[in-house]
């Protein structure tokens, strides 16, 4: 399905989920980690459905409870300085679970440089 880029909205305006951030659909691949007391507890992987500065809706392969604490990190789509990937990291806790779909909502969140580099010139 091919999703325009514009915000998600509300149709329903009697919805009891008035979302204070504006959200974009965007399909990210990513990581998360189930975090219990600090502590990695599983790991898994997904994509993002959509993504806000509040938050993020995630399809992820398996259930995560409500409240569960998670730190997911999503491939970001543009590179630092045109050369060096970026990740989004976000620290948050589990807002809805349904099917294999979890909403977080967000509580930190950091862009960090990784060590690799994307080469966009030849060498020769």
């Amino acid at each position: 399905m091919d999703w325009p880029l514009r915000p998600a909205t509300l149709v329903d305006s009697e919805a009891s989920d008035q979302r204070s951030h504006l959200r974009y659909p965007i399909s990210l691949e990513v990581e998360y980690k189930l975090l219990n007391r600090g502590h990695t507890k599983s790991r898994g992987s997904g994509r993002t459905l959509n993504i806000s500065s509040g938050g993020a809706l995630i399809a992820i392969s398996n259930q995560l409870a409500l409240g569960a604490r998670v730190e997911v990190i999503v491939d970001w789509p543009f590179l630092l300085d045109g050369i060096r990937p970026l990740k989004l990291v976000m620290r948050g806790r589990v807002v809805r679970s349904v099917g294999t779909s979890i909403a977080i909502r967000t509580e930190h969140r950091k862009f960090r440089a990784t060590s690799g580099s994307k080469q966009t010139t030849s060498p020769h």
